[in-house]
């Protein structure tokens, strides 16, 4: 989803919740004062290896990608690319409120609402709503990362590749071709390879 200057992030937000969620308009009100409007520049971070992540963002515009470094090589291995209309956190950290091993920076200058975990515990409390909408990104978060470990077991590099195109339109146009490669599991030149195969520039 990308963002639109005529809708204001805070609308914005409010559609996402209630698609997502299906949260009422007291849902909604008694988070109003909760999210706050934070902005990333390119190459910054919301959160760092190694920290304890404590908020949830959902990205009005912009893209984030979520990586770890490997400690013996020192190379970066792309986990998930984060795009705009999407909630953005750190979810087993937030869980737990201890280290996260990725790191999550933004590809593009960002801009965010984002709420902490403490006055998300609240909101739990106060609504069956927001229990809901915890529950939801939970449940979210667990099958898109069981997806990536089944294609990475199940498919070849291509079918994830085709994968990616599906699931995120253009994301050549927005993430380096290196990225990209890494995201797969593969080096660049077999992923120029498939490329070239496959007739793909978009």
């Amino acid at each position: 989803m990308v963002s639109s200057p005529d809708v204001s992030p805070r609308h914005q937000l409010k559609q996402q919740l209630q698609a997502f969620a299906h949260l009422s308009d007291e849902d909604l009100r008694l988070a109003e004062d909760h999210w706050t409007l934070r902005s990333i520049p390119r190459h910054e971070f919301f959160n760092f290896r190694n920290s304890v992540c404590q908020y949830i963002g959902f990205i009005v515009s912009g893209l984030f990608r979520v990586y770890y470094v490997d400690p013996a090589t020192d190379m970066e291995h792309n986990v998930a690319f984060v795009p705009e209309g999407t909630f953005l956190t750190s979810l087993k950290s937030l869980v737990t409120q201890e280290a996260c091993p990725y790191y999550i920076a933004a590809l593009e200058d960002a801009d965010l609402l984002v709420i902490s975990v403490g006055q998300l515990h609240k909101l739990y409390e106060q609504s069956h709503g927001w229990e809901r909408f915890g529950r939801l990104l939970a449940e979210q978060y667990l099958v898109l990362h069981q997806a990536k470990a089944e294609a990475m077991l199940f498919q070849t590099a291509e079918q994830r590749y085709l994968a990616l195109l599906a699931q995120f339109p253009g994301v050549t146009n927005r993430v380096s071709l290196g990225h990209i490669a890494s995201y797969l599991g593969i080096k660049g030149p077999s992923l120029s390879r498939i490329r070239a195969q496959l007739g793909k520039s978009a």
